[in-house]
């Protein structure tokens, strides 16, 4: 941006105090809340958000800094719902993503697992369980809910992710094998009724802790 086009320190200190006064409108809000879907609170949301994104964009270009914290608007993550009002059949998608933090510990309990069954007849040529990452993942997941492996991933080596479920409407329900080749391509975001994510992004602790470590 050209200085010509650049705001001005005034400019950007009212920024900053719309912010401010956004953020009063909004905490008033929250506090008289009527109920969960309050469209005051809503549009002091709203409000805020537009403020924040003004005020960054005029911080970065007079003095090409940015602010800490991003607040996410309602069109970030889907489009509108364009799904049945009534839907008959709905699929629930789930993903959740572990790292691999300590594959001794997930090999000793996959091969605890193998050991149990008395049906185990591996071939010579199958890889052994308690030797292979990859064995070893598919004797787990084979044994456990993905739940209770959410639940007790610590247990097995692993360490959580980012996790998303979306909850997609349908007309029908398809028919029995119908998709199970291709499980994921159908996934139509404009069908999906709600959903909910899980990251450390949004981890309210942490964000807690840095702005602890920033006023000490």
């Amino acid at each position: 941006m050209s200085d010509a086009a650049q705001p001005t320190a005034a400019e950007v200190r009212a920024a900053a105090e719309a912010v401010k006064a956004a953020l009063d409108r909004h905490l008033e809000a929250v506090e008289h809340r009527t109920g969960e879907d309050d469209p005051a609170v809503y549009d002091a949301f709203n409000i805020l958000a537009a403020a924040a994104e003004a005020y960054d964009e005029r911080l970065y270009d007079r003095y090409d800094e940015v602010t800490p914290f991003e607040i996410p608007g309602a069109d970030d993550s889907l489009p509108p719902y364009a799904g049945p009002e009534e839907p008959n059949s709905l699929s629930v998608l789930i993903r959740r993503d572990y790292a691999v933090v300590e594959p001794q510990r997930l090999l000793a309990q996959a091969q605890r697992i193998a050991d149990l069954d008395p049906d185990d007849d591996r071939s010579e040529n199958a890889p052994v369980v308690g030797a292979s990452v990859h064995a070893a993942l598919g004797v787990l997941f084979g044994e456990f809910e993905p739940d209770e492996i959410a639940s007790r991933h610590k247990e097995f080596g692993l360490e959580e992710g980012d996790s998303t479920l979306w909850v997609s409407a349908s007309d029908d329900l398809p028919e029995p094998g119908e998709w199970l080749s291709t499980p994921f391509d159908q996934a139509d975001p404009q069908r999906v009724v709600c959903r909910f994510d899980v990251s450390s992004v949004f981890d309210e602790d942490e964000l807690g802790e840095d702005l602890d470590e920033a006023e000490s």
